[in-house]
């Protein structure tokens, strides 16, 4: 904690802070790997369901041609894809840019806006701008993943009957329903049920394509980069829209970076490169090798790897493992809104922490019931994963390619990477993404435009609550007016107001502007407290804040006044504890001002919005500024504020 006098003296005393991680050592490095496996890679690890099935599909506007050589081209292909993009890109450098150990785009921002303070201010807030549409782009990805992940699975019905489709779709919807219906129990519950599903799942797949392989041993050629050159530059234009459905191999890499705050970066790393990698690699080369059997094999190539009698159990092992593959976007979905809110960039959430030993495993319920009410939409929309498909790649690879330029930057910045190395490998990365990119553009009539539009719509609310939220702090400093000022009025006799005994602790947002809450409980009660602390809650950009920099106080009058303010300091995956926070502070008071915490009474302004006639935003973004507040969480909630001893007093101010 830190003690400011008000000659402006800075008191230290030590505290020592709590490990910001447990030890992970033994056990729990192995549950985290285990769990890792049941949140993280559900996603990418359920991509063999349909990845090459919809590559060769004969409905899809720019179909590929079943031939032995698209076959080796197209398994290359993928293998070397997702070499570069996942294990090379996101395993080998992305996840090393974390955010005292959170990931994903909002890290990277925050990392921007810290390291560019002073100077590269344009490049970074255009970058920073980036890294919100490409946060607004995840959340879209987190909408179509559980719906194509669960119809995909549920459609291998057909393959065991065809008079069992009329059960897809409400099949889908009950297990979607449950699958949110279950999120309040958090990741870590999850991870323990679902992780060792996802070791029979990654079992399984590689035994299945194990066993295509040996059907054709010839397909492990597919391995030499020079099959996918060959089909790339030997036919550009069909390799090209190729290129569209390819990137549904890696779907749910940016998955791998946004929950690394839920394990860790090891334990997601080790369950890549020893468990997941090979059993995907396995699993494409043995649909590659059955489809060079009997090109007939493509419509279903996963579930006809199993023998007739195994496919009921693998038709349920597929639907657990395809839920399971909704969860990795869901949790990356609740951290990346986590970090928006907490940053500014969305309202106050109310926010779960479901784990006593991982600060990252949260749970965001007004997030979790609107994913579910939009991906029930998205199923009973399309109605099968391959009208899906087409809209879903474009989301995956935006977000990619936003992260490969976020992370450049960060690069440089941050470790002072050499420019030749930035510029040799950075071009290679924009240029592979890049590429990916255009392709997907191809199919925006025929649904990418879906993710596009979730996307621009989340980036527009998000872009607008942060210019409102200027404005409405602009205002209120404006009718605050000087906290200096109004202590010294205090000390004068102005106003004229009593004395009552006890404590009162008001919120605000700064130490430079009296609270609107005690301005409006002097003019109206005439009255004061004996004793009043003016708290500022301060979010800062890391994860979380030692318990010896937690606060600052700062003696506003002398004795006879006994105003002091003080600035509370959290980090955005923290829960803002104000009545324990305020502990400290008991403790350092000398005797006779020591405060009474015991029966304190708190204080909290609130604002009634309005549009007005100020020409701040345009009149739509005002009323969508508007809207979007009322889902803002109870402010006595987030704070952990006592009911019973908490006052509301209300203003109202035009946007």
């Amino acid at each position: 904690m830190t003690a400011q006098t008000s000659e402006g003296r800075t008191d230290r005393k030590p505290v020592a802070a709590p490990p910001r991680h447990p030890r992970r050592g033994g056990p729990l490095r192995l549950a985290l790997v285990v769990g890792a496996l049941g949140v993280v890679y559900g996603d990418i690890g359920t991509s063999p369901i349909y990845a090459l099935q919809t590559i060769f599909n004969p409905a899809d506007p720019h179909p590929v041609p079943v031939s032995t050589a698209n076959v080796y081209g197209i398994v290359s292909l993928i293998f070397w894809s997702v070499t570069i993009i996942v294990t090379v890109f996101y395993v080998g450098f992305a996840m090393r840019a974390d955010n005292d150990g959170e990931g994903g785009i909002m890290a990277l921002i925050t990392l921007i806006r810290r390291h560019a303070a002073g100077r590269g201010r344009k490049t970074a807030l255009v970058l920073a701008a980036l890294g919100i549409f490409g946060a607004a782009l995840f959340l879209g990805d987190s909408m179509i993943t559980p719906a194509i992940s669960v119809l995909s699975a549920v459609e291998g019905i057909k393959t065991v009957s065809t008079g069992l489709e009329s059960f897809i779709i409400p099949v889908t919807a009950v297990i979607i329903i449950l699958l949110f219906a279950f999120q309040k129990h958090g990741t870590h519950v999850i991870g323990r049920w679902f992780g060792p599903i996802m070791i029979v799942w990654f079992s399984t797949l590689a035994l299945l394509g194990i066993g295509g392989i040996a059907g054709n041993p010839e397909i492990l050629r597919a391995l030499s980069p020079t099959y996918a050159l060959d089909f790339v530059f030997g036919n550009f234009g069909t390799a090209f829209f190729a290129l569209a459905a390819v990137i549904l191999a890696f779907t749910g890499a940016e998955a791998l970076y946004a929950d690394m705050g839920h394990f860790g970066r090891k334990p997601i790393s080790r369950a890549w490169i020893l468990i997941v990698f090979p059993s995907v690699m396995l699993n494409y080369m043995g649909q590659g090798a059955l489809i060079l059997q009997d090109t007939a094999n493509v419509s279903g190539s996963f579930f006809l790897l199993a023998p007739e009698a195994l496919r009921i159990p693998l038709l349920l092992l597929t639907t657990v493992a395809t839920v399971i593959a909704a969860q990795a976007v869901i949790s990356g979905a609740f951290s990346v809104a986590a970090q928006a809110s907490e940053l500014g960039y969305l309202p106050r959430l109310r926010i779960a922490h479901t784990s006593e030993h991982w600060y990252g495993q949260i749970y965001v319920p007004w997030i979790n019931w609107l994913l579910m009410a939009s991906v029930l939409v998205l199923v009973f929309a399309f109605r099968t994963s391959e009208a899906l498909a087409f809209a879903y790649g474009m989301a995956v690879i935006a977000t990619i390619v936003i992260v490969v330029l976020l992370f450049l930057y960060v690069a440089r910045m941050r470790w002072n990477a050499p420019r030749w190395l930035l510029a040799t490998g950075g071009s290679l990365l924009v240029a592979i993404t890049g590429t990916f990119l255009a392709a997907s553009s191809t199919k925006i009539v025929h649904g990418a435009w879906l993710p596009l539009l979730i996307g621009l719509l989340a980036f527009t609310v998000m872009i607008t609550w942060q210019k409102g939220r200027e404005v409405v702090t602009g205002e209120r400093e404006r009718r605050e007016g000087s906290l200096r000022e109004f202590v010294d009025r205090l000390r004068e006799g102005e106003p004229k107001v009593a004395r009552v005994p006890g404590t009162a602790v008001f919120l605000d947002r700064g130490k430079h502007s009296a609270p609107l809450a005690m301005r409006s409980n002097l003019e109206q009660n005439h009255a004061r407290h004996a004793q009043i602390v003016i708290l500022s809650v301060e979010t800062e950009p890391v994860p979380r804040v030692a318990e010896a920099e937690r606060l600052e106080v700062d003696q506003l009058g002398d004795d006879r006044d006994a105003v002091i303010h003080v600035t509370a300091r959290f980090g955005y995956m923290e829960t803002p504890d104000v009545p324990r926070a305020l502990e400290a502070i008991e403790a350092e008071q000398a005797e006779g001002r020591r405060l009474n915490l015991d029966r304190a009474t708190y204080f909290l302004s609130t604002i009634q919005l309005k549009p007005g006639r100020a020409k701040t935003m345009a009149t739509w973004r005002k009323h969508l500024f508007i809207a979007t507040s009322h889902i803002t969480a109870d402010a006595a909630e987030h704070f952990r504020l006592p009911r019973d001893r908490t006052m509301i007093i209300g203003s109202h101010i035009e946007v």
